[in-house]
């Protein structure tokens, strides 16, 4: 289970630390649920991917988890970052990036977006088939267009984003449509930009979307003597989560979807492009562990109930895409697992539950539960159901631990109430 876990995990006799650091001692610091990020993790993936595209660029998706002081690492290692909300851009330029370091998404740009575009600089990937004269208005000077080719990736359906019918991109007439009005209205059209969908577990949907999209490159250049500069191939690269869950390196995914873009380009008779790559998930995904407080535990005929101090409202992805996870117990790590218990949240909802199933020492209250692989799409969608402030987030390396979100309050809370 070790593998799931940041690089820095360790076991010590029976307890978990991470970063150098031992988990029941951040958890009694810092309190719980707690989201605990591994720098060195981070900074590793980074590396590998940017490795991955040569000489081409990455872009960390922000959306996987909005934070400022991750977004400044990760400025540090040369990514930039994908924002799609006037608020990722806000933490993008509270964290440093400007401009080329930034690109801007969205299936429905505001006003206020677009002006933040133009206002830094930033490129703009146009999603609708107003966008083009929204954007020139705007006085945004760069852009790509995301075409939508078809491709069903073998992932959970509220993650496809590639198939026909997307609420995402363009089908293939309408984006060489929009091209074309970008073009006449005096836009610099860099390039195009593709997504299939998240948590891929191989690469066969991404391929055929970028064989699609160098075809249809090329039937721009032909009608319309435009050759896109910029393939941006989106990101997507699945994680596990649970032991029982596969998914290939992302780094090598990220080299084989641009030597295919490469490749494709060429055989289409069209000049190499610049390769840019927008992973989120495997980013952080893996360097996150959320530590959770263990409350009441429930024996009842045939199933055995534990209940933590979070659940849905810091970690909605069990509900959302069935997703499953599995935990340690970070004090009891190398004890005896007696009992297969279910693990679930502390909400006024019968399905608020983390895990189904896992073998854990015999849980008793105060335990401390550690949850893998939470790096991504946790704290990004975590809510205050229930009236639960969302929790805290630390960043850990070499037995230093600093905060890089606080935990909100009530007070916070009541804050907002009018």
């Amino acid at each position: 289970m070790l593998d799931l876990f940041p690089d820095s995990a360790a076991i010590d006799g029976s307890r978990l630390s991470l970063g150098g650091l031992d988990a029941e001692a951040l958890a009694d610091k810092h309190g719980t649920p707690l989201v605990v990020l591994c720098e060195d993790t981070v900074r590793a993936t980074a590396r590998a991917l940017r490795e991955a595209v040569g000489d081409g660029r990455v872009f960390f998706g922000t959306k996987a988890l909005p934070n400022v002081a991750l977004l400044r690492l990760l400025r540090e290692e040369g990514i930039g970052a994908d924002v799609a909300s006037a608020g990722e851009l806000a933490f993008a330029r509270a964290a440093g990036l400007e401009g080329a370091d930034l690109v801007v998404h969205g299936n429905n740009k505001d006003a206020a977006l677009l002006a933040g575009a133009a206002a830094v600089g930033a490129p703009v990937v146009l999603d609708a088939p107003d966008e083009a004269q929204l954007a020139a208005d705007a006085g945004v000077g760069q852009v790509l267009v995301r075409v939508t080719l078809g491709v069903d990736a073998d992932t959970h359906e509220a993650i496809r984003t590639g198939h026909h019918g997307s609420k995402f991109g363009l089908p293939p007439d309408q984006a060489r449509a929009i091209v074309a009005e970008a073009l006449d209205l005096g836009l610099e059209a860099m390039g195009v930009h593709v997504h299939v969908g998240s948590q891929l577990e191989d690469f066969d949907a991404q391929a055929e979307t970028i064989v699609r999209l160098a075809s249809f490159v090329a039937g721009c250049r032909d009608e319309l003597g435009w050759v896109a500069q910029v393939a941006d191939l989106g990101g997507g690269f699945g994680i596990r989560h649970h032991p029982a869950d596969r998914a290939p390196d992302a780094a090598e995914l990220a080299h084989a979807a641009a030597r295919t873009a490469r490749l494709g380009f060429v055989e289409e008779g069209l000049p190499q492009p610049e390769i840019w790559l927008e992973p989120g998930r495997s980013v952080v995904g893996r360097a996150g562990v959320t530590l959770y407080r263990v409350g009441s535990v429930k024996r009842l005929p045939g199933r055995t109930w534990v209940a933590v101090d979070g659940g849905m409202s810091d970690n909605p992805r069990p509900q959302l895409y069935g997703a499953r996870y599995t935990a340690l117990s970070a004090a009891r790590a190398s004890e005896a697992v007696d009992e297969v218990v279910s693990v679930a949240g502390m909400h006024c909802e019968s399905g608020d539950v983390l895990i189904d199933d896992v073998a854990l020492p015999s849980p008793r209250r105060g335990d401390l539960l550690a949850v893998p692989a939470t790096g991504a799409y946790t704290m990004a969608m975590a809510s205050n159901y229930n009236g639960v402030p969302r929790p805290a987030m630390v960043l850990v390396r070499d037995g230093d631990v600093r905060v890089i979100r606080a935990r909100e309050t009530v007070e916070d809370l009541l804050r907002q109430e009018r």
